[in-house]
């Protein structure tokens, strides 16, 4: 993995294994499938409920800086705790969670490579055991507004000429054929399409097929031939931040891009809001 720009951040399923009574380690499951970590995980990890543990019970954003506080204080986690993330769908939502735990400004992040399915591959036993660990007195960072973007950003910045779109969605979502991805109606919006320059780069399409990350080569390649390079300033979407936050991670921590910023907001928000502006 030394070909990456940040290799650290990514470990694979020996390094894990390594490191399971190791106290300084705190493995973290964020899947999409949340009934998943019930049915069995890798022993010691805490489980992430993006239903529940990191989201605003009112306004449509995550926990503030002391919510994010107290989550990781009941979770044992320090400033300096190595936080090691993973779950379902080439780490779909663990990479989602990265960045939510990089807004707060944590410093010391992995990546378990593959995710569960690594886990599974290699024979790796699971367990049921729900581990709980002495509470911390964790302090976040003011978030970071550097890797975050609003639309209202966006929009005015659509005219800046080095900007470059990058819409994660599928074909069809970006196209304007699908309204929403099948199975979630709730995440759709009043209108089909993508945002006006967008350059349209599945996120699934910087996963092999066991789930890892494509090479260094390949990764830069499918940003090239779509003109993204690292001296642009690059904003990810998708329809609400997940499969947005997986692209910035590749960018950003893999391709070493300094200019990323995930827009959360995304199609859920950009499709319904009035007069935003859309092409197909």
């Amino acid at each position: 993995m030394s070909e990456y720009a940040h290799p650290e951040v990514l470990v694979d399923v020996n390094w894990v294994e390594d490191h399971l009574q190791d106290p300084r380690v705190r493995l973290i499951e964020a899947d999409e499938d949340v009934l998943l970590y019930e049915i069995g995980h890798v022993p010691g990890a805490v489980k992430l409920d993006w239903n529940v543990d990191v989201q605003n019970p009112l306004s449509r954003d995550f926990v503030d800086k002391e919510g994010f506080e107290q989550l990781l204080s009941r979770w044992g986690i320090s400033n300096d705790t190595t936080v090691v993330l993973y779950g379902d769908k080439n780490n779909w939502y663990a990479a989602y969670a990265f960045w939510l735990f990089k807004l707060y400004g944590h410093e010391d992040l992995r990546i378990l490579n593959g995710g569960r399915a690594a886990w599974e591959h290699a024979g790796k036993a699971y367990s049921k055991e729900v581990p709980t660990y002495e509470r911390t007195h964790y302090q976040a960072q003011e978030e970071n507004d550097q890797i975050r973007a609003f639309r209202d950003q966006v929009l005015v910045e659509l005219k800046d000429s080095d900007l470059r779109l990058v819409d994660v969605r599928s074909p069809g979502e970006y196209s304007g054929e699908l309204l929403h991805m099948p199975n979630y109606p709730q995440e759709g919006a009043q209108r089909a399409g993508h945002i006006p320059g967008a350059k349209n780069i599945p996120w699934a399409t910087g996963a092999r097929e066991d789930g890892t990350f494509k090479s260094a080569d390949e990764l830069r390649k499918l940003y090239e031939d779509k003109g993204i390079t690292p001296e642009n300033k690059v904003v990810t979407y998708c329809r609400i931040g997940e499969r947005g936050a997986y692209s910035w991670f590749i960018l950003t921590q893999l391709l070493g891009f300094t200019d990323v910023r995930n827009y959360d907001g995304s199609w859920t928000e950009w499709g319904s809001l009035v007069r935003s502006p859309i092409e197909r």
